[in-house]
């Protein structure tokens, strides 16, 4: 009986095991990297059809390494390798936090992390309204969406990690906005411009990020959704 016990608890901790990913934190491997974004990728599919049967997202998901780190284009998700980012890139995260560490779990939580499921907002926004282009507000609704259901599926510990490493290097960004220009436009106008200078669109993101995790406020995920999908 012991033996039959036993032999259970082994396979149940394997099931737990191999249900659970590595997101939110860097990835020696690039296959398992995929791997788990495209189990997110059907996981967020699911919960948009549970609101609305018709609308299937059909993302792919990819590791391709690039200067933009990660980003949506042609229905494609391209996801950024530790191990393949530029040294610039790397040195950029360091110098933002205490040390190459903080660096290394700061970049996971965001771009192993939260920024996947921005980025299947735009592919959401993409195949609800059409071809989106850059501005401030499609920017919130990623990060919007991104918070709530991160927060719906139980990443609160990972989102409370990348609030307090964001509210740390947001403090040593300087604000780029010109006086007496609202921030919302300011970004739309210069939407191309701001996406080429990491300093610039890091404190749109950041700023935005803090924004919408501190508002008590928020409706859930689905309730979001459905206005989104619905509204007149």
């Amino acid at each position: 009986m012991k033996q039959i016990i036993s032999t259970i608890v082994l396979i149940l901790f394997c099931e737990i095991a191999a249900g659970q990913d590595g997101l939110f934190s860097l990835y020696k491997d690039s296959s398992d990297l995929v791997d788990d974004a495209k189990r997110i990728s059907e996981k967020f599919s699911a919960d948009i059809q549970k609101i609305e049967p018709s609308l299937k997202l059909d993302v792919n998901v990819v590791k391709n390494t690039t200067s933009a780190l990660i980003y949506y284009h042609k229905n494609t998700i391209n996801l950024p390798l530790w191990s393949e980012v530029i040294p610039q890139q790397k040195q950029f995260f360091y110098s933002m936090v205490e040390n190459e560490n903080e660096g290394k779990t700061f970049f996971g939580l965001l771009f192993n992390g939260f920024y996947l499921v921005h980025e299947f907002a735009h592919a959401l926004q993409d195949n609800h309204e059409g071809k989106i282009e850059g501005s401030y507000h499609n920017e919130f609704f990623a990060n919007r969406v991104a918070i709530l259901w991160w927060r719906g599926i139980g990443k609160q510990k990972e989102l409370e990690d990348c609030y307090h490493f964001i509210k740390k290097v947001l403090d040593k960004m300087p604000n780029p906005v010109p006086e007496n220009v609202p921030i919302d436009r300011y970004f739309t106008e210069n939407y191309n411009k701001v996406a080429d200078d990491p300093m610039i669109y890091g404190f749109m993101q950041f700023k935005q990020f803090i924004e919408i995790y501190e508002n008590s406020n928020q409706e859930n995920f689905d309730s979001f959704l459905q206005h989104y999908l619905f509204k007149k």
